[in-house]
Parts: C-alpha cells; sequence; structure tokens
C-alpha cells in the first residue's frame, strides 16, 4: 500500500472543497431539497448546481422574477418601493418555503429536508458609480420534522464588473448552502468557510443573523464581532434587542452622534456625557430630533487592549448597552477620522462626536498619523471638512482643577490647529455636567468589582449593578463576597 509522504516541518494544511465538490455533495444527498429564487444578478448559485451533476434530486424550482411587476406580484409590494432590501428577501424565503410545503406533501415525502435559497441583488451600474450590494439569504431543515433555520447576510461589492460580481455571487451562495447544511454545528467556521474560493478585495460581508433551532445558543452580537475580527468588514452594528442592523438602513441621511469608549462597564460619566451631548446635538439648526441616531462605538483595538479578544467580556460590555437601549458599533477604525468617514458615506447631515479631554488630546497627536501621506493635516482635513462638531466632556486635574476646551493642553506644533478648530466652532464644551462624575472611571470601576471592593456600584447607571450581580459579569463572583464576609 502507497501513502503519503510527510516530510518534518510540513504544515497541515485544511483542504477547502471545490465548487463542483461541495453542489455534488449537496446534490447527491437524497433528502436535501428545495428551490432557488435569484433576483437581479442573474441565476448564478443555481447554475454551480445544474453543472455539478444529479441536479434533478436537488431542484425543485428555479426563478428569477426579474420584472417588478412580477415580482410584486409574488411577494407583495415593499412599503419603501425598494427590492434590494432584509423584507423583500424575508419575503421570498418565506414565500417559496411555503410553496415547498403546500406542493410537496410530507406524506410523499417524509425524509425530505426542505430548504429556499433566495438572493436579491443590485450589481455595479453602467456609470459605475455605484458598485451594488445584496441580501442574500437560505431557509432550511436539518430534520424533516423541525422547525426551519435561517441565515441572512448583506453583501457589498467591491469589483467593478457586473459579471465578476455575478460571479462572486455564485460561489457566495454555494458556500452559504454547503455551510449551512454541513458547517451549520459551529457557525464561527461556518463565517469564515463563506469565503472560500472568494479574497476579501471582491466582496465584503456587513450584517449577519442566525436564527432557529439550530442556532438557537447562537449570539449574533458575537456573530458580528466575529465579522470585524475576519476582516470581512470594517464595521458591524447591533440593536437593543441584540440582533445585527445593517449600517446603511439605519444610518442614511441621518443626524449622527457617536459615543466612542470601553464601556467596561457602562458609568455614569458615559451616561452622562451621552444626554448632556445629545441635548446640545438636537438644539443645533441643522440637527432633526426625530431625525438623529445615536451610536455607542467600541473599537476592536479597544477589545484587543489585552491581547486577544475575550468574548465572554464583550458580552458583557454588549449586554449593559443594549439593556440600557442603545445601539452598538464595533468598528475597526482606530482613528477618529475613518469613523467620520465611515458616516459620511450614508449621511451629509450634521454629525457629533462626545468624547473626554483625553480623547481629544490623542486626536492631535502627531503620531497617528505619520502612515499618511499627508500626515495630521489629512486626517484633519477628512475629520473637519465635514459637518462636524465635538461635545467635549471635562476632566480633573490632578491638582482639582477643570480642564475643558479652553485650558487644554495639545503639542506645541498643533496649538494653532486647534485654536482653528476651537474658534470655527468645532469643539463645544459641554459644561451642564456633574463634577462629581469626573472621579468615575471604568478601569477603576472594573478593578473593584473583580477585587470584590465595596461602593461600585453607586458609580454605575441605575439598574446596573444589579444586571452585573445577576449575570455574574465582569468577574462578579458573589461566592467570593460571602467567602470573604464570613473570614
Amino acid at each position: 500500500m502507497v501513502t503519503d509522504i510527510k516530510l518534518s516541518g510540513d504544515k497541515i494544511i485544511e483542504q477547502i472543497p471545490s465548487l463542483k465538490d461541495k453542489a455534488l455533495r449537496i446534490n447527491l444527498n437524497e433528502y436535501i431539497y428545495g428551490t432557488f429564487s435569484e433576483i437581479g444578478a442573474g441565476q448564478e448559485t443555481v447554475r454551480h448546481f445544474f453543472r455539478a451533476g444529479a441536479s434533478s434530486g436537488t431542484i425543485a424550482k428555479a426563478m428569477s422574477a426579474y420584472d417588478k411587476d412580477f415580482s410584486d406580484a409574488i411577494y407583495g409590494v415593499e412599503d419603501d418601493g425598494r427590492y434590494v432590501t432584509e423584507s423583500r428577501l424575508r419575503k421570498m424565503l418565506s414565500h417559496e418555503s411555503n410553496l415547498m410545503e403546500e406542493r410537496l406533501l410530507r406524506d410523499k415525502h417524509p425524509n425530505k429536508l426542505f430548504f429556499t435559497y433566495a438572493n436579491t441583488v443590485a450589481t455595479i451600474d453602467f456609470a459605475k458609480q455605484y458598485k451594488g450590494h445584496g441580501w442574500v439569504g437560505i431557509r432550511y431543515q436539518v430534520e424533516p420534522n423541525e422547525e426551519y433555520n435561517e441565515i441572512l447576510l448583506h453583501i457589498r461589492f467591491k469589483e467593478t464588473d457586473a459579471k465578476l460580481q455575478q460571479e462572486t455571487l455564485g460561489i457566495l451562495g454555494v458556500n452559504l448552502i454547503y455551510g449551512a447544511f454541513y458547517k451549520y454545528n459551529d457557525p464561527k467556521k461556518l463565517l469564515r468557510y463563506l469565503y472560500d474560493h472568494l479574497d476579501k478585495d471582491q466582496l465584503e460581508i456587513d450584517t449577519i443573523n442566525f436564527s432557529g433551532p439550530r442556532f438557537a445558543e447562537v449570539d449574533n452580537r458575537l456573530m458580528s464581532l466575529q465579522l470585524v475580527k475576519n476582516g470581512m468588514t470594517d464595521a458591524v452594528m447591533f440593536g437593543p434587542d441584540g440582533n445585527n442592523i445593517l449600517p446603511a438602513a439605519v444610518l442614511y441621511k441621518k443626524n449622527i452622534l457617536a459615543l466612542r469608549g470601553s464601556f467596561r462597564p457602562v458609568t455614569k460619566v458615559n451616561m452622562n456625557m451621552f444626554k448632556k451631548s445629545y441635548n446640545m446635538f438636537i438644539e443645533e439648526k441643522k440637527v432633526d430630533k426625530e431625525n438623529t441616531f445615536v451610536i455607542f462605538e467600541i473599537t476592536l483595538s479597544n477589545l484587543k487592549a489585552e491581547g486577544e479578544i475575550d468574548e465572554r467580556d464583550f458580552l458583557d460590555r454588549a449586554e449593559l448597552l443594549c439593556s440600557l437601549g442603545q445601539t452598538v458599533m464595533i468598528s475597526n477604525f482606530q482613528e477618529y477620522f475613518k469613523v467620520v468617514e465611515y458616516f459620511s458615506n450614508y449621511t451629509k447631515a450634521r454629525m457629533g462626536l462626545a468624547m473626554g479631554v483625553n480623547n481629544l488630546v490623542d486626536i492631535f497627536d502627531e503620531k497617528y498619523y505619520r502612515h499618511l501621506s499627508g500626515g495630521i493635516l489629512e486626517a484633519f482635513g477628512k475629520l473637519f471638512y465635514r459637518d462636524l462638531k465635538v461635545y467635549l466632556y471635562p476632566m480633573k486635574d490632578e491638582d482639582g482643577s477643570i480642564i475643558n476646551s479652553d485650558n487644554l493642553k495639545v503639542h506645541p506644533r498643533m496649538k494653532e490647529l486647534y485654536k482653528f478648530f476651537k474658534f470655527n466652532g468645532k469643539v463645544v464644551d459641554i459644561e451642564d455636567f456633574e463634577e462629581k462624575n469626573l472621579e468615575i472611571f471604568s478601569r477603576k470601576v472594573l478593578k473593584m468589582i473583580t477585587n470584590n471592593e465595596e461602593g461600585w456600584e453607586e458609580m454605575l447607571p441605575e439598574g446596573i449593578s444589579e444586571i452585573i450581580k445577576t449575570h455574574n459579569l465582569f468577574g462578579y463572583d458573589p461566592t467570593k463576597q460571602i467567602a470573604e464576609k464570613t473570614n
């Protein structure tokens, strides 16, 4: 018997099945059976299954309702009149899976694992100004009598050729269907396998949600974190309910107020900064209160502050912010100007950044901009060229004096530049602050929690300490507390 030669020093390489092998494995399974509904970029996914062979055992129907009137007649009219939306994708999946159940009786097909794959996509326009995007999803069973599972994702194309985008979509579709059936037990790996035979510069995945019995234990906020961690996108967002939301859908033409922090844990300082800056922001002439969106942002570098990302620590922060009704953004933007650039993709309306004095001083530190050809001037052009205001929360100096925009110290070379932005009203002080909050620091609170010290509860917003104690967040250990009191 001939065996493969292995040399010392060899590395284990994970074998990635070809697209044909993935499609063929699905086709050869006698129970997997479903429909394909693809709108906007051809029938690129189902094409792989037709070409792989044995497709008659897998494909019940393949369709593409290109005409808008046909699409509306089948799936209904969208309230906003758009077609490339999550709502449209959900209607496609629901309609097609219901048809499967109606037309293929379970008595006749007791062992079938029904699935519906769908996408609704807009590829690059003729002028090549709008690269295109789309919603892709699958609704499927792993057991015949099981409730349906769902995986929904939003993509952005990076290629500048419609044909290439169509091919990319087809590859993604095969990866999604294959992963749904054969990798559902490890959603993190399933995410990575979506890029089999694809590069990150072809496609961005900026939103994904898992639901159904096979994903009952999946926290979609954690899946959001994986997207940024794996370099699939630069920023993700999730709402108070813990589900991921599409940034473009909630930020479009909005007035945006953003607060960056570690929120480890969220303190009275964070909430006081938010409330005071929000009240000032909505009083601006160019700000519409009803059109204002607030974001609590955590950078990936902050999550990596102590080495590798601690997912439990991340979820602890997320749980507290969500309990306060806040929308959270996880980003790969270390510099503030990149955050503003990102928001500017979706809105030209006035934006606000709420921050502490030490954060503003860091912004005027040249070392953060050495990688830019234009240095700090390029960064500031991107930051303050937009309709932006910084709402500055004061800090207390070692001698007890209050530091604000009038007396903060930046590097001497940056002094005139800072004065320019200050004079032009780009930096304004939050004056109505609570001085006692200036003694509160997240790192101090965290240390008190983990060391079982008394008094940390009063430094947090109402109800937050109860959540920490109930769910044992941030290393809180009630047994340790009882033991110490006993001793």
